[in-house]
């Protein structure tokens, strides 16, 4: 009998041990390579909504169009999400609601909902160039221009300016919340 008990306490400990290793990595995981994180404010409807919850992968290679996560450039200890708009040596202009980059035009497919939305019959996106908002001609290595996708509420690199890729938490890779809204990215 006593064999027994000292059997079950030892599977107890085993499992006690188990849970601390993987709570350990779960910590770890999301100390270093996901961030999570809640959405607060209008400036990516109709996209995203206050109180989404989304996944970011941290130290993930930032392309054109992804949707990321920064440290506020004008508010200590408070995230922003916004999109990727310009990339380090773009150069961006919009006319007419159409984005070019570079001199060509950049087709901004995710904001047809919102423009039918919000823009009212006139510019989504007013029209500016770098240069217009004393920015330079191009986008500086290591920064990059982004926009949220409510464009006549954001407040964005329009305002603030560059955002240097050292003040990107990550890449926006999961919304998990609301339920009926999961979508991978």
């Amino acid at each position: 009998m006593k064999k027994k008990s000292n059997f079950a306490a030892k599977d107890i400990l085993e499992v006690f041990g188990l849970a601390l290793i993987f709570l350990g990595i779960i910590y770890a995981l999301f100390t270093f390579v996901f961030s999570n994180d809640t959405v607060s404010g209008p400036s990516m409807q109709p996209n995203f909504e206050s109180n989404d919850r989304v996944i970011t992968v941290r130290h993930s290679k930032i392309k054109r169009g992804e949707i990321v996560v920064l440290k506020a450039p004008d508010e200590p200890n408070v995230l922003y999400i916004k999109r990727v708009i310009g990339m380090p040596g773009d150069s961006i202009r919009f006319q007419n609601d159409r984005l070019y980059i570079n001199g060509r035009k950049y087709k901004e497919t995710y904001l047809n909902k919102g423009k039918k939305l919000y823009s009212m019959g006139s510019l989504y996106t007013e029209n500016f160039t770098l240069q217009s908002k004393h920015l330079g001609k191009r986008v500086p290595r290591n920064c990059y221009f982004v926009m949220g996708d409510h464009r006549n509420v954001s407040k964005d690199s329009r305002i603030f300016g560059y955002v240097k890729k050292s003040s990107i938490v990550g890449v926006v890779k999961l919304r998990y919340w609301p339920l009926n809204k999961i979508t991978w990215y």
